[in-house]
């Protein structure tokens, strides 16, 4: 199975690393094997509870198929189609039909069909991935860090992102919704060294970037409309054949809004072995105006209805208080063996933690290990918002799958859910499920 096949099946998992179509560390193919096409056929039938159910408080029953298929066509071109399909077998409204309505009923909802396409490499000059957003960030992550567009369950968009590069400039544009007018940005970094003295060996030691980040707040629900932007500073200090650091710098604020800015300074650290992909991050952040970095992140689907806190607002009108911040952040992947496909690790740990001056802590938090040789996996997920706070707001889930045999495999999830209501209000929920898988690989 190549590289590519590995990335897109990482796509069909609920959870999944940061990034996933990165793949920068997939090994490169070989010509024989990039000249032919590799597929994946899969279908799991599971037996899926949702509670509550359609407005009733009583628990919906469904069967759940998913069938998936994965071409590879090696490093620079990939599709990964499928989307699951509850039958309902009970429970809801006595009108709901045989298949769960709010899985499809609007326009971007048949984005889920796409699970991931990817169009180019590291190494082409323009690349382009489709698919469902999973902890998301816009390159210097200042306006949207670990986002992820599927976080309200009633909405299943599919969302993009361009890569391009032209000598000293490399760019990067997104949609969370490619069928729909929601979130939209880009961010243009500039390599100061290429500007001024020609290519690097080393290119982005230091770097200039603007980002601009729209939301038009028209699918998925309607919600108000936002814009922010964030000027960045990049300079890499130290560089070793194994890892290197970083110090940053950047100013950011809501074009339009007066006294609506925020700064931020702090240092990172990248470490690549054979064994180890590790990513740090450490910065101290300052909020005024109702600005804050990071709006778009892993709570700001469901934030974007109602904010968290006792005060009933969407996230763009809610207060903010003014203050500063701590924020850290951790990214690991391990392997006891040697790190392949993003899948082939035995350990992948992502956290992320904020710590307000004024009494707030948010929390995101994601853990994956592979056990018994591999033929166990576990994952869990963790995001808590307002932590110390009023109306603190929590969602968990966990996932293990179990193969044992050459194409066959046991699948069960579970997990907590929110659902925004047209009054804006979050009504909490659960689900839980249970099943089998088959699959066939080429």
């Amino acid at each position: 199975m190549t590289s590519t096949l590995l990335v897109l099946l990482l796509l069909a998992q609920a959870e999944g690393p940061d990034n996933p179509p990165d793949g920068a560390m997939e090994p490169p193919l070989s010509a024989s094997s990039a000249e032919r096409l590799h597929y994946l056929a899969r279908l799991e039938a599971t037996g899926f509870a949702l509670l509550p159910g359609g407005g009733t408080g009583g628990v919906e029953r469904y069967v759940q198929l998913t069938p998936m298929l994965v071409l590879d066509g090696g490093e620079e071109l990939g599709v990964n189609l499928g989307a699951p399909v509850r039958l309902r077998l009970g429970g809801g409204a006595p009108d709901d039909g045989l298949v769960r309505r709010e899985d499809w009923d609007s326009l971007s909802d048949w984005g889920q069909l796409v699970r991931a396409l990817k169009l180019g490499s590291d190494a082409s000059p323009v690349g382009l991935w489709a698919g469902a957003l999973d902890s998301y960030s816009l390159l210097s992550g200042h306006l949207v860090r670990r986002y992820s567009n599927r976080t309200n369950p009633d909405y299943h968009p599919a969302g993009a992102f361009l890569t391009g590069t032209l000598g000293p400039l490399y760019a990067e544009a997104f949609s969370s919704d490619v069928l729909g007018a929601r979130l939209m940005g880009a961010e243009v970094a500039l390599d100061l060294a290429h500007l001024f003295t020609g290519p690097q060996e080393q290119p982005g030691r230091y770097t200039l970037a603007l980002s601009a980040v729209h939301d038009w707040g028209r699918a998925g629900g309607h919600s108000p409309q936002v814009t922010l932007a964030h000027l960045d500073g990049t300079a890499v200090v130290v560089v070793r054949p194994d890892y290197e650091l970083h110090v940053l710098a950047g100013w950011g604020g809501r074009p339009g809004v007066g006294g609506a800015w925020g700064a931020v300074a702090g240092m990172g650290a990248d470490a690549v072995t054979p064994t180890l992909d590790a990513r740090l991050r450490l910065e101290v952040r300052g909020q005024r105006g109702g600005f804050r970095q990071g709006l778009f992140g892993p709570d700001y689907e469901l934030a974007r209805f109602l904010a968290t806190g006792p005060s009933g607002l969407p996230v763009v009108e809610a207060p903010f208080p003014d203050g500063f911040s701590v924020y850290g952040e951790a990214v690991v992947g391990w392997d006891a063996v040697r790190l392949g496909g993003l899948r082939q690790r035995h350990l992948h740990l992502s956290v992320a933690v904020e710590a307000f001056t004024w009494g707030r802590v948010d929390v995101d938090g994601r853990l994956a290990a592979q056990l018994a040789e591999r033929r166990v996996e576990v994952a869990v997920s963790a995001l808590a918002t307002g932590v110390g706070r009023p109306e603190a707001r929590y969602l968990y889930s966990g996932e293990v799958r179990w193969r044992f045999g050459g194409w066959l495999y046991a699948v069960g999830q579970g997990g907590t859910l929110l659902f925004p209501t047209p009054g804006g209000a979050l009504r909490p929920g659960a689900f839980a499920s249970l099943g089998l898988g088959v699959d066939h690989a080429r």
